[in-house]
């Protein structure tokens, strides 16, 4: 009992649990949203063009959230203005852009001198917040959340139907950018902790098994956030006896959680349960 409890002994640890458990709920609330109007690219997108913003506020001296947000911003409003004015599709133009971007990131990295390491930008580090990053991580998902659950039902009606959100008088255009801000902030408030590529899953993959397990939106939620804020707690205590990546071991609990709902979800998965047997 003593070597199980051995991790919540050290402040860092119980700190990594606290900010995964934060981190892991306001990406769960926003990966249903995002499952539900098809734009799991979006996250992906949105997380690698925040790499130039980074880099130009570490050059110019600015806060790297600050850069990392604007970044982010501009990668949303760009593949909404393209997909507007264009006869390209949303997922093309996404695709385009982020990697633009990523390689534009890239390009800056190697030739500005910085102190800044790509590693903790790719895949974070939770075991090492200041008390400052952890207090601006709880305080700023906390804000998020509040925002998404008070406009629940205008957003999902934005998801799910925007022809009829338009024609109930739900200004959609500002619905849509709110979505894409809330993302774009979430994204960055988990960069340290979790870096741009970890965070994706985390943006995805909970949705992924809500949708599976759930008829209801509400329900969904519900289920988004326990299989977030579970595999985050999960994680986290695993990598401790592991002495692996913190943030990976979060993503590959999820990833497995993902894999069981898959094949044994009650009405969607892979194996249908016909007297007490799996059958394909």
């Amino acid at each position: 009992m003593s070597q199980l409890l051995e991790p919540f002994r050290y402040p860092f640890m119980v700190d990594a649990m606290v900010v995964g458990v934060a981190i892991g709920a306001v990406c769960a609330v926003l990966s249903c949203y995002l499952v539900l109007k098809g734009w799991s690219l979006m996250g992906d997108a949105i997380s690698h063009a925040v790499l130039p913003g980074i880099v130009i506020a570490y050059a110019v001296g600015l806060p790297l959230a600050v850069g990392a947000f604007l970044s982010g911003l501009v990668c949303a409003v760009a593949t909404g203005y393209i997909k507007d004015n264009s006869r390209v599709k949303e997922d093309t133009v996404m695709g385009v852009v982020f990697t633009g971007m990523f390689a534009f990131g890239l390009v800056l990295f190697t030739k500005i001198k910085s102190d800044l390491h790509l590693d903790h930008i790719l895949f974070g580090n939770i075991l090492g917040l200041e008390p400052g990053d952890l207090r601006n991580t709880l305080v700023v998902a906390g804000l998020t959340l509040a925002v998404v659950l008070t406009l629940r039902r205008d957003l999902l009606l934005f998801c799910f139907d925007p022809a009829q959100a338009r024609a109930i008088g739900l200004p959609v255009k500002v619905l849509y950018y709110l979505l894409l801000s809330l993302l774009a902030v979430t994204i960055v408030v988990s960069l340290k902790a979790v870096g741009i590529i970890l965070v994706i899953a985390m943006l995805v993959t909970p949705g992924c098994v809500a949708y599976l397990l759930s008829e209801r939106f509400g329900t969904m939620l519900f289920i988004a956030v326990a299989t977030a804020v579970g595999s985050s707690l999960t994680g986290v205590y695993v990598s401790f006896f592991l002495n692996a990546s913190t943030g990976a071991c979060i993503v590959l609990v999820q990833a497995l959680v993902f894999l069981v709902v898959l094949g044994f979800a009650p009405k969607h998965g892979l194996f249908k349960w016909r007297r007490g047997e799996a059958v394909p």
